[in-house]
């Protein structure tokens, strides 16, 4: 029997997608749930499974096509389909395999969307690279340093590029331009930056916080707390909680703008931004204010899980009345961070370091953070601004306020 295999209903809001990598070619067999195509939106890769196992007889949209819910992708034929052999064992590393890998263990590497690309567009098996990610996974780097290494004629599967020599690298021999068209999310993240930009009355007030009494609590009893809970007892959630009590205090930072009207939210969903192969996303946590510290390190380990591999949802996505961006992973010490509009406030969080302060008329050195908040100047007042910093700092540099919420 023959399957109409269907862009499915795109998320609200969404009107099209780019097909953006075919997983498939015509008269290749698929198993049951087996993803077939990779369709791009504004802000998510969706994922099109086979919905029984069969033949693909037919692709009707090709690569870098404009798409919308209820297009006609393929035809597939159903019908059985044989599994050739269990998985191979892993390849060892700089090694090369001995036989052909059987084509239904290249299915069973996990790789994101992005990393599929790559491999479909220089027409490479999965079972080629040595993933350096988390539990073997294949990451984009890993792909370019096979690729590299492919173009010198000496590359094995998992081989990391070779290191020049110093005395043999030729600065500027070539000038290379090469032109890509932005991805669909790099392109809806540039009009919504600009879109900030321009209709919100944007101000930035700093502070800095002594995270010297976060870091003893957290050293004390990150041990028990991770054997008790089962997950790591990390920064972001000391922060999140000292943001929704501020946010309680000061009800206007977590509002927003409709037209000539101010929407306050008796709710606090809180946007986490997580930095991703296609770019910066901010997934959001429900209801952080009713969140126990480990509920809030488990739901963002596994938010951030699913942005970073491509699988989040629409629904992730938005809905958020304040955000959280973090910086210093990266290094950064001060920053603005811009709107996630609706949203009329943004928390920035920077890289810690030792600075000497001054303490009881001592000079010492300090954990030390510059905080950073970007607000709408509509409809909050600097004194506001100031105030909701303020009670983050204080929040932070005497934890035992979070829990007696004072």
């Amino acid at each position: 029997m023959s399957i109409e295999i269907k862009v499915p209903a795109l998320p609200e809001s969404v009107a099209d997608a780019t097909l953006v990598a075919w997983h498939k070619k015509v008269g290749e067999s698929v198993l049951r749930d087996e993803n077939l195509v990779d369709l791009e939106t504004d802000k998510i890769v969706l994922e099109v499974p086979a919905p029984v196992s069969g033949v693909i007889t037919a692709i009707n949209i090709e690569k870098g096509a404009i798409v919308v819910a209820g297009d006609v992708l393929a035809i597939l034929e159903q019908g059985d389909v044989a599994v050739t052999a269990p998985p191979a064992e892993p390849v060892a590393q700089g090694s090369k395999p001995d036989a052909e890998v059987p084509e239904d263990v290249a299915q069973s590497i996990k790789t994101s969307p992005s990393v599929r690309r790559l491999l479909d567009e220089h027409d490479l098996d999965a079972t080629m690279v040595m993933g350096s990610g988390k539990d073997g996974r294949i990451t984009k780097a890993d792909v370019m340093s096979f690729l590299k290494n492919s173009e010198a004629g000496n590359a094995s599967p998992g081989e990391a590029a070779p290191l020049p020599d110093d005395d043999n690298v030729v600065v500027g021999f070539e000038r290379v331009e090469q032109r890509v068209p932005m991805t669909r999310l790099r392109a809806r993240i540039a009009e919504r930056l600009i879109e900030a930009q321009s209709t919100a009355a944007m101000l930035t007030t700093f502070n800095e916080v002594d995270l010297t009494a976060v870091m003893a609590l957290r050293k004390r009893y990150k041990e028990a707390f991770e054997k008790e809970h089962g997950v790591r007892l990390g920064f972001m959630s000391f922060f999140a909680k000292a943001t929704v009590e501020a946010l309680q205090r000061f009800p206007i930072v977590n509002a927003s703008i409709d037209g000539t009207d101010v929407i306050y939210h008796n709710y606090f969903d809180i946007g986490i931004a997580v930095s991703t192969e296609r770019g910066l996303l901010v997934p959001v946590l429900r209801d952080v204010d009713q969140m126990s510290f480990a509920d809030f390190e488990r739901s963002l380990g596994e938010i951030a899980k699913k942005a970073q591999e491509g699988k989040i949802g629409m629904e992730d996505l938005t809905g958020g009345t304040f955000s959280i961006t973090n910086g210093g992973v990266f290094g950064s010490m001060l920053s603005t961070p811009i709107l996630n509009q609706p949203q009329s406030a943004i928390l920035g969080m920077h890289a810690i370091q030792q600075r000497p302060v001054v303490v009881d008329g001592e000079i010492m050195a300090r954990p030390m953070m510059y905080l950073a908040l970007t607000y709408d100047h509509r409809i909050i007042d600097g004194k506001d601004s100031v105030k909701f910093l303020v009670t983050i700092k204080e929040q932070l540099e005497d934890p035992s306020r979070l829990l007696l919420q004072i």
